[in-house]
């Protein structure tokens, strides 16, 4: 099925199976038309309206304990929905064989910007259109970290360490101690029922997603505040002694390190078996995962803090000359910059890229949207602090924090702000997404979720 074009229709009857649906099973329709061919597109990519197409036929049907996957807004069914009426809904989904298992899928957020490509999109339903919270977890200290969700649980470093809490009512479930320092930004990822983390005191964790014990950890030069990405069975993360690491998962052994010129503070983005990273030095690279191999060194002209978003063959970034890139990663080359004329402020963001739009916030105090293509600037949206919160997109609304302790949720096609929430202090680490959920940290040190 061509992933321009996955659209699926499930049927669920609720009370039994349907007729014929064995429990636990799910049948999936492959258009044999579609081959695959160049010029597929992922929803939601660089394609627009022209990639929400459905495709002639598709059909899932799936057992009725998954409607309460769906987190329709409501508690129960209604009543129309009930005995043995079939409730059908038509479910976008950015790849089918994938979505429900994968990074970024519809039940999980399990690493930062949500997925591998790091493009801030939660695939799942959305949120409610008026936010309220939930819960609220004391940390103690400032949280820079932005959370994981996966399996039901919360993941959230902290300066005490790593914290796993209950996403249904945020009480904690075990507490793994780091190093002196604590967690900074560093977010976790998690993978195989294993947690990773990097901390401050330079070390890479791998931690038991189950029980929080300690699996493995390995100690780099220097403080790390990159957050790790699991691919295959590599462990990619960033340290500000000047490397970019790929450790075993299992071991956590080197099983490569590229050097480079500076910090690597951002996190990889990874496609195609290759890691994209930006960098302290100024360079954007391209490894290849299988053997360290550098096969993309680009100038960016600029120190640069924000993480790739890969998305259409282009990676999207920020940097501290108050620019943003997109670079033609087929071509190694800058496709375009976009540099507001009115500011002059670091963009330390990382973008968020979805429906034809990059989206990112500037420490001029503003959410800065741009067409994908063009790099023409679509809106901006002015908060009353620096915004270095990364945001988060989900069913055609951003959420973003500011410095000025809101969390805005704005309309991405237009800019316009739907809703805020005050939390009551600046908000610098960004929102996660998943299960009918947002978790975010804060600097006052409480992990706030909301529903």
């Amino acid at each position: 099925m061509g992933l321009g074009q996955q659209f699926v229709l499930m049927k669920m009857r609720i009370g039994r199976a349907a007729a014929g649906a064995a429990p636990g099973h799910i049948w999936r329709y492959e258009d044999p038309l579609d081959h695959g061919g160049p010029e597929r597109r992922p929803l939601g990519g660089l394609g627009g309206s022209e990639a929400r197409r459905p495709p002639r036929r598709a059909r899932v049907l799936v057992p009725p304990r998954a409607v309460r996957c769906l987190r329709l807004g409501r508690r129960s069914p209604p009543a129309e929905y009930t005995g043995n009426a079939l409730l059908a809904i038509a479910v976008p989904l950015l790849m089918v064989t994938a979505a429900l298992a994968a990074p970024g899928g519809p039940s999980g957020w399990p690493q930062f910007r949500g997925g591998p490509e790091l493009t801030g999109v939660a695939t799942g339903t959305g949120l409610p259109h008026r936010l309220r919270p939930l819960w609220t977890f004391e940390a103690g200290e400032a949280v820079e970290s932005s959370a994981a969700i996966a399996g039901g649980d919360v993941f959230v470093g902290t300066r005490g360490g790593l914290v796993a809490l209950d996403l249904a009512t945020g009480k904690p479930r075990w507490t793994y101690k780091v190093g002196s320092l604590g967690i900074g930004e560093s977010s976790p990822a998690v993978s195989e029922g294993v947690v990773y983390v990097g901390d401050l005191d330079g070390s890479v964790h791998a931690v038991g997603m189950a029980d929080g014990k300690a699996r493995w950890s390995f100690k780099t030069g220097n403080e790390i505040k990159s957050s790790p990405v699991v691919s295959g069975k590599r462990v990619l993360i960033g340290s500000y002694d000047g490397n970019l690491y790929a450790l075993d998962t299992a071991t956590g052994a080197v099983a490569w390190k590229v050097a480079t010129e500076g910090p690597v503070h951002g996190t990889p983005a990874v496609s195609e078996g290759i890691a994209y990273v930006t960098g302290c030095d100024q360079h954007f690279r391209g490894i290849r995962i299988s053997d360290g191999k550098v096969i993309t060194d680009l100038d960016s002209g600029a120190y640069t803090g924000a993480s790739a978003a890969l998305m259409g063959g282009r990676a999207f970034y920020g940097t501290f000359d108050n620019e943003v890139l997109a670079v033609d990663l087929r071509a190694t080359r800058i496709a375009w910059r976009y540099k507001p004329a009115d500011r002059q402020f670091p963009f330390y963001s990382s973008a968020a890229v979805a429906d034809g739009k990059v989206v990112l916030g500037g420490r001029d105090k503003r959410v800065h949207a741009l067409d994908a293509v063009t790099g023409k600037a679509a809106w901006t949206y002015a908060t009353q602090a620096r915004v270095e919160s990364s945001p988060a997109i989900a069913a055609g609304r951003v959420y973003i924090g500011s410095n000025d302790g809101r969390l805005y949720v704005l309309d991405l096609a237009t800019g316009r702000k739907l809703t805020e929430w005050q939390a009551g202090a600046p908000l610098s680490a960004s929102p996660a997404i998943a299960g009918g959920r947002l978790v975010i940290g804060a600097q006052d040190g409480r992990v706030h979720c909301l529903g």
